[in-house]
């Protein structure tokens, strides 16, 4: 079985570095910033296949230029069928 991971982040961000910072965040595959305030903080959604590649990708946001401080807030695991799996159902 494949895994989805989702995370959400609360990154706090230098308020004179805020379309810095979110701009290289968004140059993260899978990552977007879905809201943001003008005092630096940013919500942040990361997505991939595994738990390490979520790791990673927080690990990059934190060591960005301008980043003070980032906060995970939400981790789900969804486990994704095989598509082979799913043949004959709802015949």
């Amino acid at each position: 079985m494949n895994e989805y991971h989702v995370s959400s982040l609360v990154v706090h961000a230098a308020a004179d570095q805020i379309e810095s910072v979110t701009s290289e965040i968004e140059k993260i595959p899978g990552a977007e910033v879905p809201a943001s305030s003008e005092v630096g903080k940013l919500v942040v959604v990361i997505e991939g296949e595994s738990r390490g590649g979520l790791l990673d990708k927080f690990e990059q946001i934190k060591a960005l230029p301008g980043v003070l401080a980032a906060t995970l807030v939400f981790h789900q695991v969804e486990e994704e069928e095989p598509e082979d799996a799913l043949e004959g159902v709802g015949r």
